[in-house]
């Protein structure tokens, strides 16, 4: 019966078709046919039984595969050869009149470039007569030398109102400095002379009856020439840093003098996480009074004060902290006297909001000599018979906050609190019954006294910059004192404020104001005059004074420029010291002419 069904495909596919096709079929059939006679042969076995016993568990493995590695090969009786194909571009050129515009930069406005000046000369005059000079020069010498010199002459004729004695200033400076900046090292040296006049117009109220002819015959100028020469040398590293050194001399028209040497070398140990700093002091000072207050004897003093002070600093990205401790032998050569000090060198400073909010803190002190030359800084009417000591500032302790509220406010808070051994307080000269062989022996000079004293301070101070055309700033100072063995802190201030402000309000217009603000000061006066009243003592207080000062220029060019200043605007004759008024409201119109040479 297959037989017949294989005879029949086989007839019915290969009948009437083409070669391929009748291939094909003929396939299709062998393939039915072998399917057809397995399962005759399926239906003919007979399946068995049989029992199967399982040793152990059956554990399937699985075999690595083989890739077979044969490559077919095409048994084709029709095999078609590729021919090959030349291709050749027949170019044919085109005329064209197309010319492309050559690109060009777009053109950014930039303002022009500043020119800077070396030199530059101001003249300047106002009422009181009075005078400004000043001539800066600079000098490049070469790439790494730079020399220059600096002359100021500031002057008045006076004519303060109410005032019988002259009373005329002078004051001219001249400084120069040369400077070299090496590979490793960086020296400067520089000096300077200088010549100033004051009077002691200060007469006390008392003498207001004296004629005229009196008042006429007293010659109240005193007069001061100074000089210094002094350097630096720094070295890179090294743990030598640098050391500076200076030398000045004072003389006046009494035949006063006085030397002053000054050195401060530094040194650097870096250590692994600290570093070691030990920073010295060695200040000598020599002077002389050729005579004392009413024909007394004069005075020489002698004081050589050195000083050490090792500490620890360590600095990270938010904590600066030094810790430290100075030593001084101060030795007092005309009493063969020797003193030894101690005193604390602590600095911390932690940023707590990055630049928003820093906090600091620490305590301070030292051995501060005093000279004839700071005092008349400060006071230009003390007479040339001072008596000359060091002043020990035990410890000051103090903290306070600062940061930047934005990029262009910043603040600073402060409080301290300190503890000084003979500081020096300006206090009037006395006046006695006697007839007066000097012209500051009339009350109108100023001695100083020395007394230990606590000092509580309150600070405060606020800037802001917004940019180089405007800048504003404004600080206060409470002071509060606690004395020893005198009644009250001489001619020291309870309050001290100060307000300025620069500005730009055109290109070429310029402005600036200022207000300085000074509160009540204490004062004594002490006379045994008989006409006036034996043992006379007055206590006295000076009062509190607003001196407002504005400035105004208009640049010319870039080489020209006018000013125009105004200084005590209030019109107040406010006495600095006891019965010294200022003038009035001043006046000064001038000129700025940069230049080189």
């Amino acid at each position: 019966m297959l037989k017949d069904i294989f005879s029949r495909l086989f007839t019915m596919f290969t009948a009437n078709k083409s070669y391929s096709e009748r291939l094909i079929r003929i396939v299709l059939i062998i393939t039915l046919s072998l399917l057809c006679i397995t399962l005759a042969s399926a239906q003919d076995d007979n399946i068995g039984t049989e029992v199967v016993n399982i040793v152990k568990p059956y554990t399937p493995t699985i075999s690595d595969a083989f890739k077979v590695k044969e490559t077919p090969v095409l048994n084709d009786s029709v095999t078609t050869q590729k021919k090959e194909v030349s291709y050749e571009i027949f170019s044919v050129p085109v005329a064209s009149t197309f010319t492309p515009a050559k690109g060009r930069a777009a053109a950014v406005e930039k303002p022009k470039p500043l020119k800077l000046y070396d030199n530059y000369a101001t003249l300047g005059f106002g009422n009181y007569t009075s005078i400004l000079a000043e001539l800066y020069s600079n000098f490049q010498i070469s790439r790494t030398d730079n020399a220059g010199f600096f002359l100021r002459h500031n002057s008045s004729q006076g004519g303060i109102d109410d005032v019988r004695i002259e009373n005329k200033y002078y004051d001219t400076r001249l400084d120069g400095n040369y400077s070299s900046r090496q590979k490793d090292i960086t020296y400067a040296v520089d000096g300077g002379i200088e010549h100033q006049l004051f009077n002691w117009y200060g007469l006390p109220s008392f003498y207001d009856g004296l004629p005229d002819e009196t008042i006429d015959a007293i010659d109240a100028q005193q007069t001061y020439f100074s000089g210094y020469v002094g350097g630096s040398i720094a070295v890179e590293d090294s743990f030598f840093e640098q050391i500076s050194a200076n030398l000045r001399f004072l003389s006046d028209s009494y035949s006063s003098s006085e030397f002053n040497f000054v050195a401060k070398p530094e040194f650097a140990f870096p250590l692994t996480t600290f570093t070691l700093k030990i920073d010295g002091d060695v200040n000598y000072l020599s002077g002389s009074f050729d005579k004392g207050l009413f024909g007394l004897n004069g005075m020489n003093y002698s004081f050589l004060n050195i000083g050490v002070s090792p500490s620890l600093v360590y600095v990270d990205e938010d904590l600066s902290l030094s810790l430290g401790v100075a030593g001084y032998v101060g030795l007092d050569n005309e009493n063969s006297d020797s003193n030894f000090y101690v005193y604390p060198r602590i600095n911390v400073s932690y940023r707590l909001v990055d630049e928003l909010l820093i906090v600091y803190g620490g305590a301070d002190g030292g051995l501060r000599q005093n000279t004839y030359y700071d005092f008349k800084e400060e006071n230009p009417f003390v007479s040339p018979t001072l008596w000359v000591m060091p002043t020990s500032q035990l410890y000051e302790a103090f903290g306070g906050l600062k940061g930047k509220l934005s990029n262009s406010v910043g603040y600073n808070i402060r409080a301290s609190y300190g503890k000084e051994e003979n500081k020096a307080l300006f206090q009037a000269n006395p006046v006695i019954d006697v007839t007066p062989t000097e012209a500051y022996e009339y009350g109108n000079s100023f001695s100083v006294v020395y007394d230990d004293v606590n000092t509580l301070s309150i600070f405060g101070e606020l800037k802001v910059e917004v940019s180089d055309a405007f800048s504003l700033g404004a600080s206060g100072e409470y002071f509060g004192y606690t004395m020893t063995n005198e009644p009250e802190a001489w001619n020291l201030p309870d309050f001290k404020a100060t307000i300025f402000s620069n500005f730009d309000i055109t290109e070429q217009i310029y402005a600036g104001v200022s207000v300085f603000y000074v509160g009540e000061r204490n004062s004594l006066f002490t006379g045994d005059v008989g006409i006036f009243g034996d043992g006379m003592v007055v206590f006295g207080t000076l009062d509190s004074y607003i001196d407002a000062n504005v400035h105004l220029g208009y640049r010319v060019n870039d080489r020209l420029s006018i000013f125009a200043k105004g200084s005590n605007l209030l019109g107040e004759n406010y006495e600095k010291w006891q019965n010294y008024p200022v003038q009035g409201i001043q006046g000064l119109l001038g000129a700025t002419y940069k230049f080189d040479w």
